[in-house]
């Protein structure tokens, strides 16, 4: 028997993580690189891919940078075949791509806006599961993290279409990890609070904004991309191979309020 830390290696593993260019893919793609794995990049810009997995190779790890449109299923399909085609599988996937154009009151939202959200916040998250999970299945199975928010748990000032669309991740979650759990592929999910990430800038762009936060979280003060290091690679590792179907929480406290 080894020990216990070792649970929370992945050496040998190939993971697919999107949004990987910044923020919280970023730090999930470095952290998973340092335990081992082979970490394939995807976001919509190949030059900001491209500098993640300069900087993953110069630390000793492997990297593949490859540009794709999480809300689009044809290229996700490509994305797929590509990883496949440079690595031979895929064991873990990391849906992280999110897009929030609208902050404000969900009456003022269009169609344009709302069709965008779940195009990429939950649409993407469904079909390149799909798409992984053939590969998966092929090669005795894997496990896949979605990225939920908070405000799928708890609906957010002026992120109504966000906050529904991420409650759908959650539900989208649940429903897979019960169907393919004959394919040995566990699905999880974790619902960061407000992290200091370019994304959600706007949340905390200002000090009375911040403020207005953090009296909300029992830790007192926001998260930063390395809070959900932790969170993913435990997900993604054997040490949750009896976790499926899962929401974790990592938002300093705050949902309990």
């Amino acid at each position: 028997m080894g020990r216990a830390t070792d649970r929370f290696r992945l050496d040998g593993r190939v993971a697919l993580v999107t949004g990987a260019s910044r923020g919280i893919g970023e730090a999930i793609a470095r952290a998973f690189a340092d335990a081992g794995a082979k970490v394939v990049l995807s976001s919509r810009k190949q030059e900001d891919l491209e500098r993640v997995a300069a900087g993953i190779k110069a630390s000793g790890g492997d990297a593949y940078a490859c540009a794709a449109h999480a809300g689009k299923a044809e290229d996700l399909r490509a994305l797929v075949a590509k990883a496949v085609e440079q690595y031979g599988r895929i064991d873990v996937l990391v849906n992280n791509a999110g897009t929030n154009p609208v902050f404000g009151p969900i009456i003022s939202v269009d169609e344009r806006a709302w069709d965008k959200i779940f195009e990429v916040n939950l649409r993407g998250f469904f079909f390149l599961s799909k798409e992984v999970a053939q590969v998966m299945s092929d090669k005795g199975g894997g496990t896949i993290i979605n990225m939920a928010s908070v405000a799928g748990i708890k609906p957010g000032v002026g992120l109504g279409a966000y906050s529904i669309s991420k409650a759908g991740v959650i539900m989208l979650t649940r429903v897979l990890a019960q169907e393919w759990t004959g394919l040995n592929i566990r699905v999880n999910a974790l619902a960061p609070g407000v992290i200091k990430t370019k994304f959600a800038e706007a949340l905390y762009s200002s000090p009375e904004l911040e403020e207005e936060i953090l009296r909300g979280i029992s830790i007192k003060r926001l998260g930063e991309p390395d809070d959900i290091v932790g969170a993913a690679l435990f997900l993604a590792s054997d040490a949750s191979a009896y976790v499926t179907g899962q929401t974790l929480v990592v938002d300093g406290g705050g949902v309990m309020h």
